[in-house]
């Protein structure tokens, strides 16, 4: 697949860099490149991005960030199975327990919510960091609300992480999390102060509790230029036509 000439291979992280060089140099350069084509497209274009990613893990299926590059590239295109089939294939080459929560919610997208919650209850959780905790809580409720324990999920999500008034990355997805389950059980008025506190943390509107919000609020949205706009177009096309009309009665 073609990679533009600016992508080097450069451009990811040091630690992936240093796991290519088990790879003779031009194989290496040619790994990389097709990794930040992943990296590039997996948000806009997942697609795509998995074509680059299936590319790269044809060229260096042993190298395991390679693996987990297939894995998340493959798991925003909704191939669960496949997703998890890499990621069990990343967490054996590392011994790192980071994936377990994405692998946790491979279970959940695989519609199989038990094996999910199973999970949650794992030592692997405890040697999370905090923000991978924080994942694992938000995909154990998912799975409570996948099967239909709104009551439990609303429980799950309840933590000294949602009730610290410290912003962490992690905080507006936690909180909108909590909103939604909130609002899920009929309780509108608790779901609506805590869309309110997802607004506050949510900087870079990672979420659309703003929306959220102004539904609960009753507020409409309205095209800034609506009706009159179209009508003055209207009115524009007419006059348009009248003018061609005169100058050809004119001719």
């Amino acid at each position: 697949m073609p990679i533009p000439d600016d992508v080097t291979g450069d451009e990811i992280d040091k630690d992936v860099r240093q796991e290519l060089l088990s790879l003779p140099k031009t194989l290496a350069e040619d790994v990389a490149r097709n990794l930040v084509m992943v990296a590039r497209l997996i948000d806009e274009d997942p697609e795509q991005a998995y074509a680059y990613a299936r590319i790269a893990l044809r060229l260096a299926s042993r190298v395991a960030a390679v693996r987990e590059a297939a894995g998340f590239a493959a798991y925003a295109t909704q191939k669960y199975s496949e997703a998890l089939a890499e990621f069990r294939a990343a967490k054996r080459m590392t011994g790192s327990v980071e994936l377990w929560p994405v692998m946790a919610d491979c279970e959940r997208g695989l519609g199989r919510p038990e094996r999910a919650m199973a999970m949650a209850g794992e030592p692997e959780v405890q040697k999370l960091d905090k923000a991978g905790q924080v994942e694992m809580r938000l995909v154990a409720a998912g799975a409570r609300r996948d099967m239909g324990q709104i009551d439990a999920a609303i429980v799950t999500l309840q933590s000294s992480e949602l009730a610290s008034n410290a912003v962490h990355p992690w905080t507006p997805r936690l909180r909108y999390a909590y909103a939604d389950a909130l609002l899920a059980a009929g309780r509108e008025d608790e779901a609506r102060e805590w869309f309110a506190k997802t607004v506050e943390a949510d900087k870079d509107g990672s979420t659309d509790a703003s929306d959220r919000l102004a539904e609960l609020d009753g507020v409409e949205f309205v095209d800034a230029l609506g009706d009159d706009h179209d009508d003055a177009e209207e009115a524009a096309e007419v006059d348009a036509d009248a003018d061609d009309e005169g100058s050809a009665d004119k001719a």
